[in-house]
C-alpha cells in the first residue's frame, strides 16, 4: 500500500514538472520568434551621450573662489573623515570623561564623566542651531553668517550623487564636514571643565558652557578657520596668517584661558586629595591619544599626504613629551607616576595640534620636548605663582601647551609640508604672526568669560554650598554614587 501511494505522488510530480516545462519552453520559444521576426529595415536609434560628471569642486584652494555647487565627493575623502568623526567624538565620550574622573576623589566622579556627556549633548544642539554658521559661513572678518542656522540649506542629492559643500571641505559633502566640526566644538568646551572640576554648579555649568560657546567658541573658530576670518591661513585677504592645523588656538588655548577665569571666579576647593582611580586616567588618556589621529590628520580634510605626515608627526610629538615628563618629573620628585605621564602624552597632544599639517618630524620630537618640560612647569611652578586651584591643570597643560604648540609651529613649518615657511626657513614674520594670534586670543577668551561668569555668579550662582562640596557632587547633585 506505502508502494502505490508513493508512485502515484511521484507520478503528480513528474506530470506537473513537465507541464511547468512545457510552458517555460513556449515562452522562450514566442520570445525569440518575436526577436527574430522583428523587421530589420531601421537600425536602432544611437543611445543618447552620457551627460557630462558633476564637478569635483576642487580646482582653486581658495574657498571664496572654488565652486561650491552640484559636486560630487571624493570617496575615499569621505570615508577617512567619517572615520575621523567618529574617533574625535570618543575623545570626550569616553575619553575625556575617563581622564578627569579618574584623577577627582570617588565622590565627584559621576559629576565629572556626567559633565563631558552633558556638553556633548549641551554642544551638539547648540552647534546645529546656530554654531556651526556662525563659525563657518562667510560673513565677516569676525563672525560668519546665518545661512546654516538650523543647519539649513545643506544640499545632499542620493539621486545624483551631489551635494554643495563648504567651501572649507571640497571633497566631502558639507553634512560630514559640519559633523567633524561639530566634534571640535563638543571637545573644547569639555576641556575647561578640568578646571571647575569638584565645586561648579552642575547648573551653572550648562549655562556657561552654552553661552561660551556662541560667544567665544564661534567667533574665535571663524577668525581662524573660516573663509573670510581675519588671521584665517585660507583667507586671501586676511589681515595677518595665523598658522593652526587643528586647534592649538581654536580649542586649546581658548579651553586653557577659560578654565583660567573659572578658577578665578569660583576659588579654590575646601578640601582636596588625590584622584581616586589612576587607571581610569590611563583608559582616557590612551583614547585620547588614538582619538586625536582623527583630531590632526583628520584636519587634512583629505585622504592625503598630508593627512598621512599628520599622523606621524602626531604620534612622534606625543611619545616623546610622555617620555619627557616622566624624565622631569622623576628627577624632580624622584618617582615616576601613571598621571604623570598621561599628562605628559596629553601635553605633546596638545602642542602639536597646530603644527601637525605644517611640521615634519624632527620639528615634532623639539615640540614634544619643550611640550613634556614647559607642561610640566605649568602644573608645578607655573601653578603655584598664580594661586589659583585649576583642578586638573586645564590651564597647565591646554593654555601652555597650545602656547607652546603655537609659537614653535611658527619656527619649524616646513613649506613643502603644509604650503608656509617657518623661521627655520628664513620667514620670520611667521613668529609675528603667531604671537598676535595668540595674544588676541588670549585676551578676547579670558574677558568674555570673566563677564560670562560674573553674569551668571550674580543671577544663579557659580558654586555649591560648603556642605554639598563635603558630601560629595554625585549624591547631592545627582542621587547617585560610585560604589
Amino acid at each position: 500500500m506505502t508502494f502505490k501511494k508513493s508512485s502515484r505522488a511521484g507520478l503528480f510530480a513528474l506530470a506537473f514538472g513537465i507541464l511547468i516545462g512545457l510552458f517555460l519552453s513556449v515562452a522562450t520559444y514566442e520570445a525569440s520568434y518575436a526577436q527574430a521576426q522583428a523587421p530589420a529595415a531601421a537600425p536602432a536609434a544611437a543611445p543618447p551621450a552620457p551627460a557630462a560628471p558633476p564637478p569635483a569642486c576642487a580646482a582653486d584652494p581658495d574657498p571664496k573662489k572654488a565652486v561650491t555647487e552640484k559636486c560630487t565627493p571624493n570617496s575615499g575623502d569621505t570615508a577617512w573623515m567619517l572615520t575621523s568623526v567618529a574617533l574625535v567624538l570618543m575623545m570626550t565620550i569616553p575619553g575625556l570623561g575617563l581622564f578627569y574622573g579618574g584623577m577627582v576623589r570617588k565622590k565627584n566622579v559621576g559629576d565629572t564623566v556626567m559633565t563631558s556627556f552633558a556638553v556633548t549633548c549641551l554642544v551638539t544642539i547648540i552647534y546645529s542651531v546656530i554654531t556651526y554658521s556662525l563659525a563657518f559661513t562667510p560673513g565677516g572678518p569676525f563672525i560668519g553668517g546665518t545661512s546654516r542656522a538650523f543647519l539649513q540649506g545643506i544640499l545632499s542629492d542620493i539621486s545624483t550623487g551631489t551635494g554643495n559643500p563648504n567651501g572649507l571641505a571640497l571633497t566631502i559633502p558639507e553634512s560630514v564636514y559640519l559633523c567633524f566640526q561639530m566634534t571640535f566644538a563638543i571637545i573644547t568646551p569639555a576641556l575647561i571643565a578640568g578646571a571647575f572640576a569638584e565645586r561648579m554648579k552642575f547648573s551653572a555649568m550648562l549655562w556657561f558652557i552654552g553661552l561660551w560657546s556662541i560667544l567665544v567658541y564661534a567667533p574665535i573658530a571663524h577668525w581662524v578657520w573660516g573663509s573670510d576670518g581675519f588671521m584665517s591661513n585660507g583667507n586671501s585677504d586676511a589681515w595677518f596668517k595665523v598658522l593652526d592645523f587643528a586647534g592649538g588656538t581654536v580649542v586649546h588655548i581658548n579651553a586653557g584661558v577659560a578654565g583660567l577665569m573659572c578658577a578665578i571666579c569660583l576659588g579654590k576647593r575646601k578640601d582636596s586629595g588625590p584622584g581616586h582611580n589612576m587607571v581610569l586616567t590611563m583608559i582616557g588618556a590612551s583614547l585620547l591619544w588614538v582619538g586625536w589621529f582623527g583630531f590632526n590628520a583628520g584636519s587634512a580634510v583629505t585622504a592625503g599626504m598630508q593627512a598621512g605626515m599628520a599622523m606621524t608627526v602626531t604620534q612622534i610629538a606625543t611619545a616623546v613629551a610622555a617620555f619627557t615628563w616622566m624624565l622631569v618629573e622623576w628627577a624632580a620628585r624622584g618617582k615616576p607616576t601613571v598621571i604623570g605621564m598621561c599628562s605628559g602624552a596629553v601635553a605633546g597632544l596638545v602642542a602639536i595640534t597646530p603644527a601637525s599639517g605644517f611640521v615634519g618630524p624632527v620639528g615634532s620630537m623639539a615640540i614634544g620636548v619643550a611640550a613634556g618640560v614647559l607642561c610640566y612647569w605649568g602644573v608645578t611652578g607655573l601653578k603655584r605663582m598664580l594661586g589659583v586651584d585649576d583642578a586638573l591643570d586645564c590651564f597647565g597643560v591646554h593654555a601652555v601647551g597650545g602656547i607652546v604648540g603655537a609659537l614653535l609651529t611658527g619656527v619649524f613649518a616646513i613649506e613643502q609640508y603644509g604650503g608656509t615657511a617657518g623661521l627655520i626657513e628664513g620667514n620670520a614674520a611667521q613668529m609675528v604672526n603667531q604671537i598676535q594670534g595668540i595674544v588676541i586670543v588670549f585676551v578676547y577668551d579670558a574677558i568674555v568669560s570673566l563677564i560670562i561668569l560674573k553674569i551668571l555668579d550674580a543671577i544663579i550662582g557659580l558654586r555649591v554650598s560648603d556642605e554639598v562640596e563635603r558630601e560629595g557632587l554625585d549624591l547631592a547633585l545627582h542621587g547617585e554614587t560610585v560604589q
